[in-house]
C-alpha cells in the first residue's frame, strides 16, 4: 500500500462530490472522472485492520470475485492517507442498476418474475463459488446493462476455496432478506428460491 501526501491527495478529489459520510467525514467520493474514492478508518485502536486493513481487504475480494468472473468494481490504486488517518481505495465503478434501485422504480410482474429468478441463479452461485458476502442485500447487487449480476462494496467479504456449506447458505440468505420491504419483494412468488435451489443443484 503505497502513503499519499496530503496535496497529493487533495489534488485528486479536488471537486469531487461526497456520495456517502459520516460523523467522522467522509466515506465515499465521487470524482469528476466518474471513478471513486472509497475511504477507511481503523474504527477501534485494537482491531483485525491493524494486520488486516479494510482497504486491502476491499481489493483482495475485488480480486477474488474477477478470478471468478464474477463483475466488480475496477480497482485502480490502493494507498495510505497518513494525514487524514485513512486508507483509500481508488476504483472505477460497476456500472448498472442495484437491485434495491430497480426494486424502487417498479416494473410489471414478467419482470419481476425474470429477476427473481436471475437473482436466485446468482446467489447460488456465488454460494457455490464459496463467496460469502456478510452485506449482501439488494443495495450491493449490481445488474449491468448486459444483464450481468455483480457485488459492490466489498470490504465484508470472504471468498472461499469450496463451496459453501448448508449453514453459511443459510445465515447468507438470512442476511439477504434483512430489509422488510426488500425480501417481501424478494420472496413473492416463490420464484428466488425455487431458482436458486436449482441452480443449486446443478452445482452440487
Amino acid at each position: 500500500m503505497i502513503q499519499l501526501d496530503l496535496p497529493s491527495y487533495q489534488n485528486l478529489i479536488h471537486d469531487a462530490e461526497i456520495v456517502e459520510a459520516d460523523q467522522h467525514g467522509a466515506k465515499v467520493l465521487l470524482l469528476p472522472d466518474g471513478n471513486y474514492v472509497k475511504l477507511f478508518r481503523r474504527k477501534r485502536l485494537l482491531s483485525s485492520a491493524l494486520w488486516s486493513p479494510y482497504a486491502q481487504r476491499f481489493v483482495d475480494n475485488c480480486i477474488a470475485l474477477r478470478a471468478r468472473s464474477i463483475p466488480c468494481p475496477e480497482v485502480i490504486a490502493i494507498f495510505r492517507v497518513p494525514a487524514i488517518e485513512r486508507d483509500a481505495v481508488h476504483y472505477r465503478p460497476l456500472i448498472g442498476d442495484t437491485l434495491r434501485q430497480l426494486i424502487q422504480r417498479g416494473m410489471d410482474e414478467t419482470e419481476s418474475t425474470r429477476l427473481r429468478t436471475r437473482i436466485g441463479q446468482f446467489v447460488a452461485h456465488l454460494h457455490a463459488q464459496g463467496i460469502y458476502f456478510r452485506s449482501l442485500h439488494a443495495g450491493n447487487i449490481v445488474l449491468t446493462p448486459t444483464g450481468e449480476a455483480g457485488l459492490i462494496d466489498l470490504a465484508d467479504l470472504r471468498a472461499r476455496r469450496s463451496k459453501l456449506g448448508q449453514w453459511l447458505r443459510k445465515r447468507n440468505l438470512n442476511h439477504l432478506m434483512r430489509n422488510p420491504q426488500e425480501a417481501d419483494w424478494i420472496t413473492t412468488n416463490g420464484t428466488f428460491l425455487a431458482a436458486y435451489s436449482a441452480a443449486r443443484q446443478t452445482t452440487a
